[in-house]
This record gives C-alpha cells, structure tokens and sequence, in this order.
C-alpha cells in the first residue's frame, strides 16, 4: 500500500501534485493555506507539514475558527489577563502562545470576526500581541497554517474577509482534491480503513468483494475521505464473513450504472442470475462489471487486472469462470 505524505495514502496524480508542493514547502517557515471540501483531510496535511519540519520537536496547536463562540475566539487566540471580562479570574494563554515555537493550525479561518481578523494581520506583520485586557507586549515564533473549505477570494469579494489578510495568507496555497477527483485511490483507501477497523474491533482483516469496489468507485462520496472511512467501519463491524461485500451499503449506493464500455457478454452460466433486481442479480452484474472492466484497462493481462482489483490470480480465474466472461 503506498502512503504519501504524512499520514495520507494513496497515489493519484491529482493527490501526488498537492503532496509534491507540501513536501517542498514543509522545511520552511512559509505561511500555509489549504483549501478543500469538508473530509478530505486539510488537518492531516497541515500535521504532516509541521511533522516534516524543523518545528516537529516543538506543538502543533489546532484551532477550529468555526468552533469557537464569537464571544471568546479572541481571548483563545490571544489569552486573557486576570480581570479581563466577567469569569477571567485568572490570566490564561492564548493559543499563539502554547504554539511558540511550532505550527499554529488555524482551521475555518473564514469564520474569524473583522476584529480578530484586523488582530491577526498584525500578528502577521510583526509576530507580537497583547493578551485580552493586558498592555503587555508578548513576541511569539510560530508557523502558521491556515484552512478553509470556503472561497476565501470571494468572501475578500463580498466584503466578509480582509483582502490584506487573504494576501498575507496565501503565500502558499494548497488545494486538497475530493475524492470524486481521485477515485483510483478508492480501492486502496478502502482496503487501509478495513485493516484500520478490523484491528480496533478485533476482527480479522477482511477481503473486499469487487462488488463492493465497485460501488465505492462509482459512489460521489460529499463526505469525501471522512465519509469512506466510516461507511468501511461499519461494514467491518457489521460483516461476519471474511468478505465485506454490498449487503449492508446504504440504498443510495446500491444503484450503480455501468461505465461505457463494460457490457456483459453473454454466457449460459449468468442466465439464473440475469435480473439485476434481485440482490444476486444485482451483485453478480457489478462483479462482472468489475472484472470485464479491470480486464478492458489492462488490456487483457489477468495478473495486473487482478492487481488492480486487489485480488488474487486464482480467485480471478474462479470469478472469470463463475462469471462466464469471455
């Protein structure tokens, strides 16, 4: 199984590219924003940034803008003075400070309020602040990465973003693809997360069956890496056989239509399991569409056909007789 960067696994090109520019950009202190539909893994890339730099002995701070009350985003970043506002009872550090020295992931950065946004330019500019309620001026080292699954260019657009601080911001940008956009990386991602599963509910690894590749393949996923991992999760904690297969998608899942190109080709053998609308029916058509599929990108070569379905030489053998493919 390759694994990319960090903890990222994978290798399609669309995936590759995004890696490459991390890796070059991860020994340096250049400011970080990643952009990226929710699930597709923006704090995991930021981590692997800071775990591949210098800064990796020193915190990594994540921070979600989203998350935090509108009321107390400035005292979380910043900290507060004992006395600041009503609770303060005593001084407390702000985010920037627990990251002196590492990386300060600040993620749904869009979601900052004007005033801590004009607070953060500054930060920006200078490396120091003061604490909510302090006149003290404090200096921090930190490497900021910054996330969004918004448009940043067009809130600075809509007036809902400061344009200076998008430009301080997106000294490298960095835009994570949905997996729609790397399907080829679906199998094996899905063969991670059913080895991942299986060890934390003490089940033995299961097999995927190519039915069920074949509906993640053709699947949309919204929820994009997030949204696989645990549909895979609950196969395995559902599944008792050694094989997870389709019996327990969703329903939106189980309505795959074919890729062109992979037509059945007729056989005695499929003539009991020809209607798609019962389970078998349905099961054995995405299995032969699988493998016919497999067979027509390989050109014929059973052994990588087999590769890439995941499977073994023999038991693709076995589904080309079952199957009756030609």
């Amino acid at each position: 199984m390759y694994r990319g960067f960090g903890r990222f696994v994978g290798a399609s090109p669309a995936l590759e590219c995004v890696l490459k520019q991390a890796r070059a950009v991860a020994d340096t202190n250049a400011t970080v924003i990643i952009t990226g539909e929710n699930g597709t893994g923006k704090e995991v890339l930021a981590r692997a940034i800071h775990e591949e730099s210098t800064r990796a002995e020193r915190p990594f701070v994540a921070v979600s803008c989203a998350a935090l009350p509108e009321t107390l985003i400035e005292s979380e970043l910043f900290g507060h003075e004992k006395g600041a506002f009503t609770g303060a009872v005593q001084a407390r550090k702000g985010r920037f400070e627990l990251a002196d020295g590492g990386s300060l992931f600040l993620d749904e950065i869009g979601e900052l309020t004007p005033a801590v946004q004009v607070k953060l330019l500054r930060v920006l500019q200078e490396r120091s602040f003061e604490r909510v309620g302090g006149t003290r001026t404090l200096e921090v080292d930190i490497r900021l990465i910054a996330a969004s699954n918004r448009d940043l260019e067009e809130a600075v657009e809509q007036g809902t973003f400061r344009r200076d601080l998008f430009y301080r911001l997106n000294v490298v940008p960095l835009h994570l693809p949905s997996l729609r956009d790397r399907r080829e990386d679906i199998p094996v991602l899905a063969a991670h997360f059913a080895v991942k599963a299986a060890e934390k509910h003490g089940r033995a690894t299961p097999e995927l069956d190519p039915a069920l590749v074949e509906a993640l393949h053709e699947y949309d996923w919204p929820g994009n890496i997030r949204e696989l991992e645990n549909l895979v999760e609950r196969l395995v904690v559902l599944t008792r056989d050694a094989r997870l297969g389709v019996e327990f998608l969703p329903e939106k899942m189980l309505h795959i239509t074919p890729r062109p190109g992979a037509q059945p080709s007729s056989s005695s053998s499929t003539s009991s399991v020809e209607d798609e609308t019962t389970l078998e029916g349905a099961m054995h058509a995405l299995k032969r569409r699988l493998v016919i599929s497999s067979l027509q990108a390989e050109g014929g070569n059973r052994a990588a056909a087999a590769k890439r379905l995941g499977i073994s030489r023999s038991y693709l053998h076995r589904l080309i007789t079952e199957l009756g493919i030609h």
